[in-house]
């Protein structure tokens, strides 16, 4: 058995604060990836020190800007590699991309943790957005070929910030033509799918809507459930055929959420 969490924590201090790090080691997986930790080293080791997570081995990539982006992978087992360059620079250096490759009883296995840019249509941030995505579409087929050089295994884990089919965003129509739901955006989902990457939430969540997997604070959207999937475990085909569950730990209600996401689990057998 294998389990995995993924969560973007809108803020590691911030989590612990409303309980989110109590949540995440209650749900004791094997390997934990985190987005939005926004926190140094210092920052973040602190924190990790005073919950239940105290113990797990910790890497992480933080954002060259003071209190934004950052992600990490926490595992249970000590990593044999940890890496936070590509040598793809629409990549590196930004705190928005890091793999570990991590013993499991499946065979080697490279897990990354990533945060895609928010974008904005037709502005600096979204040309930011696309760079990043093009770069992801040569790092995962690396990986994928990577991992079946080594007869072993590869899992993409995070917030992409993009709501890939009609059925990951509840109001479609309002969002058409805006960051998160652009045909270009989504166009790179439809390219790693097609090339042997299997979207573990939409396989084992149903056809949809659904089930989301962030709301706004603001406003009403999460009572309603007017959310978009924007958190996604996307794996290798052959690691695809071992999992067994993929669910979205939805806050039973409004004044129980620990963050803006929902955290995405995954087991394998």
């Amino acid at each position: 058995m294998l389990s995995l969490v993924t969560a973007n924590v809108n803020g590691i201090r911030a989590a612990a604060r409303r309980g989110g790090l109590t949540w995440l080691a209650d749900a004791d997986p094997d390997v934990l990836c985190l987005q939005e930790v926004r926190a140094t080293h210092e920052q973040l080791h602190e924190v990790l020190a005073e919950s239940g997570l105290r113990d797990w081995h910790v890497a992480h990539a933080p954002a060259p800007q003071l209190g934004r982006a950052g992600v990490a992978v926490l595992s249970r087992e000590q990593p044999s590699a940890i890496r936070t360059e590509t040598g793809l620079d629409a990549i590196d250096g930004l705190g928005r991309w890091i793999e570990v490759d991590v013993p499991t009883g499946l065979g080697p296995l490279t897990v990354v943790s990533a945060y895609v840019h928010t974008g904005e249509a037709d502005t600096p941030r979204q040309a930011e957005k696309y760079a990043f995505l093009d770069a992801m579409d040569r790092r995962l087929d690396y990986l994928r070929r990577s991992a079946a050089r080594r007869k072993g295994h590869a899992i993409l884990c995070g917030d992409l910030n993009v709501a890939h089919r009609e059925v990951d965003i509840k109001n479609w129509k309002g969002n058409r033509g805006k960051a998160g739901f652009l045909e270009d955006e989504r166009a790179h989902l439809d390219a790693w799918l097609a090339k042997h990457w299997v979207d573990l939430g939409r396989v084992h969540g149903g056809a949809g809507p659904g089930p989301y997997t962030w709301w706004s604070w603001r406003g009403r959207s999460f009572d309603t459930d007017g959310g978009w999937r924007i958190d996604y475990a996307l794996a290798t085909a052959r690691l695809a055929e071992r999992c067994t569950s993929a669910s979205v730990g939805k806050a039973r209600n409004y004044d129980e959420r620990w963050s803006d996401h929902a955290p995405l689990s995954v087991t394998f057998a």
